[in-house]
This record gives C-alpha cells, structure tokens and sequence, in this order.
C-alpha cells in the first residue's frame, strides 16, 4: 500500500517545499532501535579528515561515527554519508539504519544521498515498505530523488518477483520528467530478462535507442546472456553484431555469453572462431570462458577435446581450477572411465586445490552408475572425514546406487540418515526411491513417501504419480490407481501421454476394455494426443480379450496416423493369422493391413 501511495505522489519538487523539516518522521521509530553510542568518547576534537574514513572493520567505523556524532560543530553531512556508505559496503545494513536514526535523533539534516544509501540498506534488508516510506520522504523534504534512487528501487521489486511494480514505477519517473540512466535501463533489462521476458527487454533496449540515454556493452551483454540462455542464437549474433556495428565494443562477458549459447549448440567451429576473435582484439579468455568449453566437451564425450582445452588455458597462464577439474571429472564419469576420473581427481591435489562437495559427489555418482558402491561408500565416508557435509546431490546418488544395485533397504536406511542430519530430500530422491519401491511391490513405503511429499513444500510432478499409478496397476490396485489418477486435477496436475497409458494398460490387463476404449476416446479432448505406444496398448488389450474387429478397426486408425504396429502386436496379429477358428472376412482385413 505504501509502494502505490509513493507512486501516486511522484512528482517533481517545487523549490517551496525545501524547508519541510528534516526529520524522517514516525518511519524511522518502527526500525530496529538505534546502536548503543556512549557519550564517553571523546568530543573535544572538532577536525574530521574525511580522507582517514577507511575501516578495516566495523567497530572503528562504530567509533568514528560516536566522534563525529558528538563534534561541536559536527562534521558535514558529506563526511557522515562516506561513513554510512562504507558500512554499507560491508553489508551491515541493520547498522546502516540505526546510525541514521541516530542521525535524525541528533538533528542532522540528511541529503538525498543520506537517503539513498538508507533506501539501498532497506532493500537489501527485504523491507521495501519502509524503503518506499523513505522515498516519500525524499519527496517530502523537497529533494529530487537521483537514478540511483529508483535504481535501488526498480531491482529490488524484480529480485521480489513485483514486474508490473518495477514497470510502473519507471513509467511514473519517465512520466514525471525524471530521467533514467543506464544503469537504471540496464537494471530493467536484466531483470525482464531473469524472468525470461527477453522480448520485453528487447522492447525497451529500442526504446532507450530513441532517446538521450544510449546503451552500453552492459546492457546489451544483458539481452545477448538471455538470448543464447533461451537458445535463440541467431538473435543473439545479430544483436553482437548490431552493438559492434555501433561502435561499443565488446567484453569478456559478451563473449562468455555468446561462447556457452554456442557450447549448448555443440557449434565448435563457430566457438573456436569467436575465441580467436576475442585474442584477436586483446580480450583474452579467462578461467570462466575456458570451464564453459570444457564442460560442453565433457558433456558431449569428447573428453580428448576439452583436456586440449585444459592444455591450451595452462599454455596461456590461466590455471585452471576447481569447476576444470570437476568438468574433467564428470566427462570420464559419463564414459565410465572412473581410472581416467580419479587421476584428475589427483592431479587437482597435486596442484593445491581442496576438493569440495561436488568433486566428491561426481566420483561417488561415476562409481554408483558402475555398480562399484564399495568405492561410493569409501569416497563418502572419506569426505565426511574431510569435514565435508554431504548435500543431497551426494545422497540422491548413492541412494540411486545402492536402489540400482538391489540394496533397496540399505537405500532407504541411508535415506532416514539423510533426513535425520537435517538434509531435506528432494523430488529427485523421492522419485528414484518411488520408483524402486513399486517396481519391488513396496506399495505401502511407497505410499508414505508420497504422503510425505504432499505434506512438504514441494509440488510433485506428474512424473511422480506416473510412478505411484503404474506400481498401483502392476500391483492389482487398479481401484486406488483410478481414483488416484481422476485426482490428479484437484492437486493442480493433468495427465500426461505415459499416465493415459499407464491406466489403460491397467484396465486391458483387468479385461476393462470398454473404460479403457473410453479413456483411450478422452486423450484428444484432453489435449493429450496418443501417440504409437498408446495405440500398440489397447490394440493388445483388444486382441487378449478376443476383440479382434475393435482391434484391426484400431489398426487401421493407427497406421492412418503415421504410427505402425510394433513387434509384440504384429506378432500377436500373425499368430491369429494361423487360427483356423477365424472367420475369412476378419483374415482378409488382417492380411491387407498386414502387407
């Protein structure tokens, strides 16, 4: 309410207003009570050198503040608003807003940059009521809030999720005549663009072309990031190749941005052209770049490719670092060269690094998906003896492990510690322990662990009941399956293609083909074509029950689709091809589709 009321009274100041009292009125007195400041220290000293305002921790910036409070006279506003802004950078915020309160209790008249930097303190302190409450005042005492007034503003609305906020609150200073800066463009953008409103930033990247305030390299690496994130990597180029046309020239984030959307392409001709271009223009790669391409080679099996890379980055003097040799890692993981893994694991010793969390964790999935939980469980336990907290990451793949490897009790019991060590899982551990308990018959775990899911915070994917449904049906259950699959919509969720054939496989097997014909029927008006899967299904189902007509008449819509009869339903087709019992005509339609 705050916030709109702000908005409402944005106007510029007339010059009449200047003498409105200097207090910050009753806001100030709902804040967190001012830092105790003894009027022991010393007040005797009246010089202030603004140039000495350089503190190494926060109880001499406290003691610098408690001289200059009690000087007679006191020191400007400009020397306080240097302190406050230096405690500020040390991201004392709550500190911040007692001192000025302090401030105002003393009868210092504070500046727009007094209350600038209170704005910015209250935002990061997640208050933005009381920030908008500062900025009224801002407007009350007669000053004229700067760009870095509504840049503090305009971020912290979009870091809240407040788009149409953030929006209206820059169409109101535009509106005003307040003119925005870069920065106050560049926070939009990058903001539109976190929110995967990249069209919208694009929008007004050619709005702000129209006017006095022209983009930077800032604000176009900003939309060029967002677009090669979104995949769209000719508009991306284009808008490169706009900006250099321009004559701004490009940064190591530029080309960053522009190297990992072609690494996500796998266009490795294009990315060896840009990072020559970018030597090319003295723009030399650093440890991010070069980890970029690693990682993409690794991903793709070219492992040979990214230790090249590797090499390339240490004969340019950039070392590589912890995120390399875990790229390094996890590209043998994927190959299942654990040897090859454990010697970059090695070497990253050798050279001086600690390995974290995720370095552990790589090896322990690389071992787990080999089956060799022996060394999982050493390299675990080795951790835990390193001092490092396993994550759930780590957890989920040794679960995963032991699940794969039959120990399903041994996985639930590591699940129970997990949990136990405060370590909350996730839907990936929930879901890779659903699916081995149904796929065991565990219905009953199965169905707690889906209790407990549904009581958490989290929201199960359709993927999750997918699971639940099809234990059901594997297990007779067809009852509970059903009900659970028409309360799929009450939970927000709507089935899916694998869901419609779950359930249907289901009634086939129960010998329920008229509701499974219906639900077969109800796919398309849902939204949910059925694809040659579904088809091969209920064409089987037919054909069990002795519905040879409904089965070929299902056939013949099928191949009208594009689909074709696979192997299980073929071979089911030419065994009653050998039936002697068969009448003629039914023979004939078979073989005509069977040709």
């Amino acid at each position: 309410m705050m916030m709109m009321k702000t908005m409402m009274m944005l106007t510029r100041p007339s010059s009449s207003s200047s003498s409105s009292s200097p207090g910050y009125g009753t806001l100030m007195l709902s804040l967190s009570p001012p830092f105790f400041v003894s009027s022991s220290s010393s007040s005797h000293n009246n010089s202030f050198h603004s140039k000495s305002q350089n503190f190494n921790t926060l109880d001499e910036a406290l003691c610098c503040f408690n001289r200059m409070l009690h000087m007679h006279p006191p020191p400007s506003i400009f020397d306080f608003n240097k302190l406050l802004a230096s405690i500020s950078k040390m991201k004392q915020h709550s500190t911040v807003v007692s001192l000025s309160h302090q401030m105002y209790s003393f009868g210092i008249p504070p500046t727009v940059c007094t209350l600038n930097i209170l704005v910015n303190s209250l935002c990061h302190l997640h208050r933005l009521g009381f920030a908008f409450s500062v900025f009224a005042k801002i407007l009350k005492l007669g000053h004229q809030p700067d760009a870095a007034t509504f840049n503090t503003l305009i971020r912290r609305l979009f870091d809240e999720g407040k788009i149409g906020d953030a929006l209206h609150l820059f169409d109101k200073m535009i509106g005003e005549g307040f003119q925005p800066s870069v920065v106050t463009y560049g926070t939009l953008m990058n903001g539109l663009c976190k929110v995967g409103n990249t069209s919208a930033a694009i929008k007004l990247l050619r709005s702000m072309e129209q006017g006095n305030c022209q983009p930077n390299v800032v604000v176009y690496t900003s939309i060029i990031d967002s677009l090669c994130k979104d995949k769209q990597l000719t508009e991306a180029l284009n808008l490169f190749s706009e900006m250099i046309a321009k004559g701004i020239s490009p940064d190591i984030f530029t080309y960053t941005s522009i190297i990992h959307g072609l690494c996500s392409l796998c266009e490795w001709k294009h990315v060896k052209t840009l990072m020559n271009e970018m030597v090319d223009r003295n723009i030399m790669p650093n440890v991010v770049t070069f980890n970029i391409v690693v990682d993409a080679f690794c991903k793709e099996g070219k492992i040979t490719e990214a230790h090249d890379v590797v090499n390339t980055m240490i004969q340019r003097g950039v070392e590589p670092n912890v995120v390399t040799y875990n790229a390094l890692m996890d590209g043998h993981c994927l190959q299942y060269q654990m040897d090859e893994a454990v010697k970059v694991f090695d070497t990253m010793v050798r050279n001086g690094y600690v390995p974290d969390v995720i370095c552990y964790t790589t090896l322990i999935n690389g071992y787990c998906k080999i089956q060799r939980i022996d060394k999982a469980m050493y390299l675990f336990e080795e951790m835990c003896r390193q001092e490092l907290i396993p994550d759930t990451v780590t957890y989920s793949a040794l679960i995963h492990g032991l699940c794969h490897a039959g120990r399903l009790q041994d996985a639930m019991t590591l699940f129970h510690e997990m949990v136990a060590c405060g370590k909350i899982p996730n839907l990936v551990t929930y879901s890779i322990l659903l699916d081995y308990l149904c796929k065991n018959c565990h219905l009953v775990e199965a169905m707690a662990l889906l209790n407990a899911i549904e009581a958490s915070n989290m929201d199960p994917d359709i993927k999750i009941y997918n699971t639940i449904i099809d234990g059901l049906c594997r297990m007779g259950e067809l009852d509970v399956a059903r009900d659970l699959f028409y309360n799929l919509s009450s939970k927000g969720l709507h089935p899916d293609t694998w869901t419609y054939n779950i359930l249907i496989h289901g009634l086939c097997k129960r010998g329920l083909l008229d509701e499974a014909n219906k639900l077969f029927m109800e796919m398309d008006e849902n939204d949910c074509s059925p694809n040659d899967y579904i088809y091969n299904t209920i064409i089987r189902g037919f054909l069990q029950n002795k519905e040879t007509l409904r089965a070929i008449q299902l056939l013949k819509e099928m191949l009208a689709r594009g689909f074709s009869a696979d192997v299980s339903t073929t071979t089911l087709f030419v065994e009653l091809l050998s039936d002697d019992r068969l009448d003629q005509s039914v023979k004939q339609a078979l073989h005509k589709f069977l040709k």
